[in-house]
């Protein structure tokens, strides 16, 4: 496989360039099962070239191959290269693995869709950018994949394009797909600007962009604490607030619901999310050289992680739930980075792929069998009537919330413990709080998805926490049968509860066994994990524990039954109810200071500056040689005596003009 790296991004970059050629010729059955199989040949390969890297030595766990010199120009070149190592090969199995699921869910999800060949070519096309992105051995390489996973984020969750902004089974207004990907394409543009001018400063420093000679340059060029590696790392982490949904630039991810499910479990919960992550902790090197770099992405993780997850308490939309959620745990992964917990970041990127997709197609699951209701007021009572998907969602429910032996509990508490025992108590601290709320947000949304009775039959009104549910839409509730999807649907789930329960058994902390991720992990990193006394250890995984017992506890109580107690809060602390539901108003405040001063701007420059001064100046110099050019072609008269008459008179003038000298 060292020599045939290549064909990991290229199987679906194949899959996705039949299926854009001849896929609307192609039976349904064909052309979604042809994306399937290239997604399940790309992860053979990877799986191939996984164990090639595992049967090398541990100090040389390195493939490279390079396939051709790219760009050349004088002394500066980049070659299309592929850099496998502990880091992408966990990367690319995620990638693959997570992505062939989703792949065959979607299948079954979009059965009913016309456009199926664009939708699973567009599917395909993302997991070739995202390969390209972690297989990448220099910068620009990896930009490319960068931006072209923002390019397919934009067309996949703009797939339903032909639709309105109005939820179906809910009364709520949310964006249109077109304007949701519009959004999602502008705000993460924002941070690549940053991304791009981090590139362009590196090539400046260090006369290349290949990670071996920027990493090696960086170490023996500049001493911590640098000021051009600490700026060129801000702007890098510019970008990562972006692609990661982080402050200030998270407020693209929750209105990225509006695509497909099948979307937001591959890009939004699994992979594409997690490039700002991945491109720090592949540049370890140099964030370890900027510790004030490092300390501003620990705080921004750790306030997105908190505030996200606080936003998430209110929310009555099943897919804005995790949504919020995906931006809370993002936040968990930047913390780890910034305290420099590099292996328990990626350990948690990699348990929160399994959980979280498999919540995103629990939750499609119900759509599916609620006519896409997604208002959890108007659902309940689906337990026994969705039996596969209750207990999936709960073992996903389960190991997001951090309950013990679940994956979410071991890589949760990695990230908690190292910023314990890194000396950021306050971080620390933050952190615990934002557990306990995300036990709490997510056990609220399972019993109201699936306890009590059901809310959803025609002309029920309900309350929950203090609102109440219009009666239901009439074509949502017309012939609703809810009934188990097909197992086409229902297999990946199964596949992704056993990585939600077993993943994290791989980075089972010292007291209780054997880290053998971060031990896979150390020729990357290179990090000694720092001494804990058991004592301590036993300390900090009972707090992390109960943070996550309590959230479920208190969640269980308040919604079970006709869920009176979040209604009395809500009521009880209004402004504070208000700030939750309104998501702290941040789209209202940037709208109001961002978006419509700009739109002002564009349409003043346009109409006024554009479309009077400079278009009047055009015009006006174009009238101008136009009337010149009017006055000598009347001179043009195509008769010979007045030619001959001209002549005449210019003979005269000279003459004239020579005897008055």
């Amino acid at each position: 496989m060292s020599q045939f790296l290549w064909l990991i991004p290229a199987l679906p970059l194949l899959g996705a360039t039949i299926n854009l050629l001849i896929g609307r010729r192609l039976p349904r059955a064909v052309s979604c099962w042809l994306a399937v199989a290239a997604m399940a040949a790309a992860f053979g390969a990877a799986v191939g070239a996984f164990l090639e890297l595992l049967a090398l030595p541990s100090d040389a766990q390195v493939i490279h191959q390079t396939l051709y010199q790219w760009v050349t120009v004088g002394k500066f070149s980049v070659d299309v290269g592929f850099w496998l190592d502990p880091l992408s090969a966990i990367m690319i199995l995620v990638v693959t693995l997570v992505g062939t699921l989703i792949h065959i869910y979607a299948v079954g999800y979009m059965e009913h869709e016309t456009d199926y060949a664009r939708f699973f070519t567009q599917m395909n096309l993302f997991a070739f950018m995202m390969l390209m992105l972690v297989l990448a051995d220099n910068y620009l390489l990896m930009f490319l994949g960068w931006e072209g996973v923002g390019l397919c984020s934009y067309l996949l969750i703009g797939f339903y394009y032909n639709r309105d902004n109005t939820a179906v089974g809910t009364d709520e207004k949310f964006l249109s797909p077109r304007s949701s990907g519009t959004k999602a394409f502008v705000v993460t543009r924002i941070g690549d600007f940053g991304f791009t001018l981090g590139i362009i400063l590196m090539f400046w420093t260090f006369g290349s962009l290949s990670f071996g000679e920027v990493f090696h340059g960086a170490e023996t060029m500049f001493q911590i604490g640098a000021p051009i590696i600490t700026i060129m790392t801000l702007l890098m982490f510019l970008g990562a607030t972006g692609k990661s949904a982080q402050l200030p630039l998270f407020v693209w991810l929750p209105d990225a619901m509006a695509g497909p499910t099948p979307v937001s479990a591959l890009i939004h919960a699994a992979t594409m999310v997690t490039a700002g992550v991945y491109m720090i902790g592949r540049s370890h090197v140099l964030y370890e050289l900027a510790p004030a770099t490092m300390a501003v992405v620990a705080v921004v993780g750790v306030l997105t992680a908190f505030i996200a997850a606080t936003i998430a308490l209110t929310q009555r939309d099943l897919k804005r739930v995790l949504a919020y959620s995906t931006v809370s745990q993002l936040g968990y992964m930047m913390l780890a980075m910034g305290i420099g917990a590099f292996s328990a970041g990626i350990f948690h990127l990699m348990t929160h792929a399994f959980f979280k997709a498999l919540l995103f197609l629990s939750a499609g699951a119900v759509m599916h069998a609620m006519n896409d209701m997604v208002d959890m007021r108007r659902l309940g009572g689906l337990r026994k009537i969705l039996p596969i998907t209750f207990w999936t969602f709960l073992i996903g429910a389960l190991a997001l919330a951090g309950f013990p032996l679940f994956s979410g509990f071991f890589s949760k508490d990695e990230i908690l413990s190292s910023a314990f025992t890194s000396g950021n108590v306050a971080l620390w601290v933050v952190g615990v709080v934002t557990a306990l709320l995300t036990a709490f947000y997510i056990f609220r949304a399972v019993s109201l998805t699936f306890g009590g009775k059901p809310r959803w039959k025609v002309g029920e009104v309900v309350t929950v926490q203090g609102a109440v549910a219009s009666e239901l839409d009439a074509h949502a509730a017309k012939g609703l049968h809810p009934h188990e999807a097909k197992w086409v649907m229902t297999l990946p789930l199964i596949l992704l509860a056993l990585g939600a329960l077993f993943a994290g058994f791989l980075g089972m902390p010292a007291v209780l066994g054997e880290n053998r991720l971060a031990r896979f992990l150390e020729p990357v990193f290179q990090h000694e994990t720092p001494h804990v006394s058991a004592e301590l250890e036993w300390l900090l995984i009972g707090i992390s524990a109960a943070a996550a017992l309590v959230g479920i506890f208190i969640a269980l109580r308040f919604y079970r039954g006709d869920a009176k107690t979040p209604a009395r809060l809500a009521a009880y602390y209004p402004s504070l109810y208000k700030l939750l539901l309104n998501k702290y108003w941040i789209d209202q405040i940037y709208d109001a200071l961002i978006a419509r001063p700009g739109r002002w701007l564009a349409n003043a420059f346009w109409l006024e500056l554009d479309g009077k001064i400079i278009n009047g100046i055009a015009d006006g110099l174009g009238n101008a040689f136009r009337g010149f050019g009017n006055s000598l072609r009347s001179l043009q008269t195509g008769y010979m005596r007045g030619y001959a008459l001209a002549m005449l008179i210019g003979v005269v003038v000279v003459i004239a003009l020579l005897v008055m000298r």
